[in-house]
This record gives C-alpha cells, sequence and structure tokens, in this order.
C-alpha cells in the first residue's frame, strides 16, 4: 500500500546512509551543492540511530546498498558501470554488487530446487557446487546433469526477494507522488510512471521462466552475430524459481588484468560491446537491458558472453527508427534534422521554436566530437541536456527509459575497458547500416509489402465487402457527382488490386 506509513522507509533510508557513512560519498560523487550538503546531514545525522548498521568490513556505499536492500543494490549496480560520474575508487567499491555478494546457505538452494523441480539434487545432478556468484536477486552454482554429464549454471533466487522487492517499490511509488506533489515540474517527467515501467521490468525478473524464454528468444536473434555467444536453456530442468543453463568459461568482463593475461584487445572488445547492443536494439528490437560487467564475459576464443536475461528491453520498429534518426543525425551533426525528428515523433511540443532547439541541440551535442571518451564529463553533459528538455517541455518517454539506462550502462563498461574510446565513431557505421535498410527506399518497398500482406488476410471476405460498400452507395438518397463516382470507383479497384496483392503474398511468401 503506497501510503504514508512509507515515510518512515524513506527515514531509514536516509539515516542508513548516515549512519554508514555513505551519505558524504553520495553527496562528494553527485557534486552536491554546499546547501543541498547541509541540508541533507542536518535532516539526517539527528536520526541516524534509525538506519541499518551494516555489515562494517564493508565500504560505506556498498555497505549502506546491501543493507537497504534489492531495489538499492539494483542502483548501485548501475553506478559501479560509470567511473566518470561517480570515480574509479567508488565504481571498483560499486563493482562487487554485480556478483558478489554474500550468498545464502546451499541447504536452502537445495530444497528450493527440489519443490520447484519435484525431485531430489542429486537425481538431477551428479555434482553440485557452492555457490559460484551471487547478485541481488539470485546466486549460481555450478553443476553436472546427470543424465549426460554436460557442465550447467543452476540460478536459484534468494527466499522471500519479491516481498522485498515490493516493498522497496511501493516506498519508491510513495516518494515519487510526494515529488509531483512539491515540484511541479517535476511532473514533465512522470515520475510515477518512470517507476512503474521498472517495476514491471524488476518483477519480470523474479519470474525465471520469463528470463528463460527470454534467453531463448535473444539466443535465436543472435546465433548469427560474430563474436557474440548466449549459453542454451535447459528447459526440462528449469522453472519459476530455478533456471538452468549450459555453462560458459571465460574472463570477466570487469577485470581487465584477467583479459590482458588472456591476450584479448580490450580495444577491440569495448568497441563490439556497444555495436552489438546497438545492433541488437536497432535490428531486433530486443536487446540485453542490464550489460553491466558481472553479466559479461570474455570466452577463450575472444567472444563475448552474455548471462542473467531477466531484464531486456523491446521497442517497436517505429521508435527504433526515430531513435536511429537521432543518433545519425547527432554523428552527422544535422541538429536541425535532429529537431525536426523530435517534433515528428511528438516528443517536443508543437508549439516550441524548432529553430531554437536546433541550437539548444548543437550546444549538446558539439562538445562531444573529436573528444575522446575520457575528456567528456558525462555528468555535465546529462545535467545541461536535461536543462535543455526542461526548457522546451519535453515528457519523459517511457518506452525508451530502458533503451537510455542501458546505453549509460554499456557505454560505462566499453570505456572501462578503453578509456579513449570515442562512442560515436563506434556507433557510427551500425547507425548508418540500420538507416540505409529501415529508411532507405528499399525499407518503404518493405512497408508496402508488409502492409499489402495485412490487407491480404481480408482476401476471402473481398465479395462481401465490395457488396456491403456498393449496396450502401445504391442507398445514398443523394446520387454523388460522376466525377467523384469515377474516383470511388478507381480507389475500390486499387484497394482491391492490392488485397489481391496481399493475398498473393501471404500465400506465396517467397
Amino acid at each position: 500500500m503506497r501510503g504514508p506509513h512509507n515515510i518512515w522507509r524513506l527515514i531509514r533510508t536516509g539515516a542508513t546512509l548516515e549512519r554508514t557513512g555513505a551519505m558524504p560519498v553520495i553527496l562528494d560523487a553527485m557534486d552536491a551543492p554546499a546547501a543541498l550538503r547541509v541540508v541533507a546531514r542536518v535532516f539526517a545525522w539527528p536520526v541516524q540511530w534509525l538506519g541499518v548498521k551494516g555489515d562494517t568490513a564493508m565500504p560505506p556505499i556498498t555497505r549502506a546498498l546491501t543493507a537497504l536492500g534489492p531495489a538499492y543494490i539494483k542502483f548501485g549496480q548501475v553506478l559501479s558501470t560509470r567511473p566518470d560520474v561517480v570515480g574509479e575508487e567508488l565504481a571498483t567499491q560499486l563493482r562487487v554488487l554485480q556478483d558478489q555478494l554474500p550468498p545464502f546457505p546451499s541447504d536452502i538452494a537445495r530444497q528450493c530446487i527440489e519443490d520447484e523441480l519435484g525431485r531430489p539434487v542429486d537425481e538431477i545432478f551428479s555434482e553440485f557446487s557452492e555457490p559460484v556468484a551471487a547478485a541481488s536477486i539470485a546466486q549460481v552454482h555450478k553443476a553436472k546433469l546427470r543424465e549426460n554429464g554436460d557442465d550447467v549454471a543452476v540460478k536459484v533466487l534468494r527466499p522471500d526477494v519479491e516481498r522485498a522487492f515490493r516493498k522497496d517499490l511501493d516506498a519508491f511509488y510513495f516518494a515519487a507522488s510526494i515529488v509531483e506533489m512539491f515540484s511541479p515540474a517535476s511532473r514533465r517527467l512522470h515520475p510515477e510512471e518512470v517507476i512503474q515501467h521498472f517495476e514491471g521490468v524488476v518483477l519480470g525478473e523474479l519470474d525465471l521462466r520469463l528470463e528463460s524464454a527470454s534467453a531463448s528468444e535473444f539466443l535465436a536473434n543472435t546465433q548469427n552475430d560474430e563474436g557474440f555467444h548466449v549459453p542454451a536453456i535447459r528447459w526440462n530442468v528449469s522453472s519459476r524459481r530455478v533456471m538452468t543453463l549450459d555453462w560458459v568459461e571465460g574472463s570477466a568482463m570487469g577485470d581487465n588484468d584477467a583479459i590482458d593475461a588472456a591476450g584479448h584487445n580490450r580495444s577491440a572488445l569495448a568497441a563490439r560491446v556497444l555495436q552489438l547492443f546497438l545492433s541488437h536494439a536497432l535490428r531486433d528490437g530486443f536487446f540485453h537491458a542490464d550489460m553491466h560487467q558481472g553479466n559479461l564475459k570474455v570466452a577463450a576464443n575472444g567472444d563475448v558472453v552474455a548471462f542473467d536475461f531477466g531484464i531486456m528491453g523491446q521497442i517497436d520498429e517505429y521508435t527504433r527508427r526515430v531513435y536511429a534518426e537521432i543518433l545519425y543525425g547527432f554523428i552527422k551533426r544535422d541538429y536541425r534534422r535532429v529537431a525536426e525528428v523530435h517534433f515528428e515523433a511528438g516528443y517536443v511540443p508543437a508549439d516550441q521554436d524548432v529553430d531554437e532547439f536546433a541550437r539548444a541541440l548543437r550546444a549538446v551535442g558539439e562538445p562531444i566530437f573529436g573528444v575522446d571518451s575520457s575528456g567528456i564529463s558525462m555528468g555535465s553533459l546529462l545535467s545541461y541536456l536535461f536543462e535543455v528538455t526542461e526548457r522546451f517541455g519535453m515528457e519523459t518517454r517511457t518506452e525508451l527509459i530502458l533503451l537510455q539506462r542501458t546505453m549509460v550502462v554499456v557505454e560505462g563498461v566499453a570505456r572501462s575497458l578503453d578509456p579513449q574510446m570515442n562512442i560515436w565513431d563506434v556507433a557510427k557505421p551500425i547507425v548508418e547500416t540500420y538507416i540505409k535498410d529501415s529508411i532507405g527506399p528499399r525499407a518503404v518497398i518493405g512497408d508496402l509489402i508488409r502492409t499489402a500482406k495485412v490487407l491480404g488476410r481480408f482476401g476471402p471476405r473481398l465479395p462481401q465487402l465490395a457488396e456491403a460498400a456498393l449496396m450502401q452507395y445504391n442507398q445514398t438518397p443523394t446520387p454523388m457527382p460522376k466525377s467523384n463516382g469515377l474516383r470511388w470507383v478507381f480507389m475500390a479497384f486499387c484497394a482491391a488490386g492490392l488485397v489481391a496483392l496481399g493475398y498473393g503474398l501471404a500465400i506465396y511468401p517467397g
């Protein structure tokens, strides 16, 4: 229930940050102004004793987030990929949140597997290890299938993780409603809709059957992608709280020393990670939306291996084309076209000035070009972009939230591999290929063919539709002019032709 009782949860959050010493760390990472620092500390210090103490052996920020629960851990995972925003030292501390959290006992995992699959663990697996990785929602065990001896990874949800997430989300909803109530300027960002979007994403991650289906679809989409690998799901030993998939050896994406020792080219890996993400998002409209270092490995042959498919993003073809045109416009420095696309898609209200918006976009984009990523302050860039969108009344697009968030994470992963990488140069060939295939003349022909196929479904009903139209025409009290009648006949003939064409394409797609 999203009532005032959540005030206690929010107070305890602030108290925990203060008690663990995380408050000043966060304020420093945010480069918060002096006034905000004073207000935050004045309100949090007197109630710090209400906060959770946490594991004193951990650094302050990881200590606080792990004490507060899985939703806060997820937030820390995102920040761990952005050393440019939070600093290298803090990013390194946060990286343990990706897959190095304290595990729960193996006996509980075994009991969960037996309850879910209806068979003793020893009957399914000839070997079953202690946890090899533990994250905010689940932990992973290495096992060997008894029936064929294959090595597999077995993912098991944490006990009561669903209830913990719902409690945090409830408090987040309450906080969003308070923000909207007291800050009218924030309403254009739709805070409650943003949280609702992420609620759907996160709760979907808590049903491993959905994750298994996502992994299976992702594998089908990407099986021909060079240098990329998705482990196959073992459906006969998977369920709602247990997921089993092929085991893959490799170096952790966040371990640069291991990657260097294995002889891999980190610059090439950085470019591949970014290009793979863009290719999946633009080409397929279905992408891995949690691509932090803990969910990626580098196989011995250099392939990028993806894991953890609980959060997947999906965008329709129209939105993909809009997104591609915006990216392409930035790459070409055609800020007028970028502005026009925003207006055409309805992202910016029509009563705003397109030329003025284009100039504002130029001020955002120009500092990026010709500068390697280490020379860009992403915090300053995002801050200025926020000012621009607020000035022009651009509302938050909930369908793009996951895409934008993942782009931030993927860029952070790529930057950790190659700090000098220029994201625009790397993105250019992927975006140009998509533009050529999806927005050029070939795309127009493809759209017409798909339209004809849809019309073709009405082929068997064409005689009845024509007869009904003629009857309605004959029953019209005032006959239409001769020219209009001829136009009507011509349009009906064209429609019938399209229906016939579509019917033929539907039957004979080759």
